[in-house]
């Protein structure tokens, strides 16, 4: 009937990925950096969005 709360927070996930892997490629760091951090994110989902939170690179 509705949306089991696994898809939301699933999609919520999503999202947040995308927006810190955005974050990540309009930050000032160097290639190198940007390409580890976004492998990071997608393969880790919630733990790369973690990481960056506290520890990627700045804008």
């Amino acid at each position: 009937m509705g949306i089991e709360v696994g898809g939301i927070l699933g999609l919520i996930i999503l999202i947040l990925d995308i927006y810190a892997v955005m974050k990540v490629f309009g930050s000032g760091a160097s290639t190198g950096v940007k390409i580890i951090w976004t492998l990071l994110i997608v393969f880790l989902p919630i733990i790369g969005l973690v990481a960056w939170f506290f520890a990627g690179p700045k804008s």
